[in-house]
């Protein structure tokens, strides 16, 4: 039996975080007196750590970095703790992970700009416990694309690059994944478009999760 590596991007692949996420940069720039910068900005730094997004989001503002990561932090807490934060899974999601899960030929990974406390509410909010065998966030690693939350996964589960594939929804998965060498699939569904993937190097493009399983066969077939 051959194994193959799942490894799955969270928000914009698995949960549909905008809504917080977008709130909690807007209690950030709040706190500082600072105009927020547009919806689709914000969205667009999905997936990068807090201190790689703010590079972005407010070049001009290094002095202030630190203090609006951490404001942002705190509004994130905030809207948890006031049951304001909740990120619900894409539809069909759930589904895919009890299935590919049931598969002994199959493990499930996370490579997230997430920190670990962030990424524990998600594991409490949709009863994710033991479902992922190896588990990196923007805790541990520089922020991606660099190939080290991946090519951790991998030193983890003593899996080669050929056994392993990356999904996510933005270009920094798919050059993530680019970078350390495995086969990347970006989803339609997230928070950057098909062709920026395409370009970023994913293999295909999903429209939705129910293509996700017949995609991994197809390339389990070919690889």
């Amino acid at each position: 039996m051959t194994l193959r590596l799942v490894i799955f991007d969270v928000d914009g692949t698995l949960v549909d975080s905008q809504a917080h996420i977008v709130a909690s940069m807007e209690g950030a720039f709040a706190a500082h007196a600072l105009p927020t910068p547009e919806r689709a900005a914000i969205l667009s730094i999905v997936g990068l750590s807090l201190p790689e997004a703010f590079v972005r989001l407010v070049p001009d503002h290094a002095d202030r970095r630190d203090s609006l990561v951490q404001a942002y932090k705190d509004t994130f807490a905030d809207l948890r703790r006031t049951g304001h934060g909740l990120s619900p899974l894409y539809p069909g999601a759930a589904e895919v992970l009890a299935v590919l899960a049931a598969q002994p030929e199959t493990l499930l990974g996370i490579a997230t700009g997430k920190t670990r406390r962030g990424f524990d509410v998600l594991v409490e909010e949709h009863g994710w416990t033991g479902l992922f065998q190896t588990v990196q966030v923007a805790d541990h690693h520089p922020s991606k694309p660099h190939p080290s939350m991946v090519l951790t996964c991998l030193d983890e589960l003593g899996l080669s690059l050929a056994q392993a594939v990356m999904v996510g929804d933005t270009s920094y998965d798919m050059a993530m994944a680019r970078a350390a060498g495995v086969a990347g699939l970006g989803v339609g569904w997230g928070y950057h478009d098909g062709a920026a993937l395409m370009q970023a190097g994913a293999r295909r493009v999903l429209p939705d999760f129910a293509a996700l399983v017949p995609a991994l066969s197809d390339m389990r077939a070919v690889a």
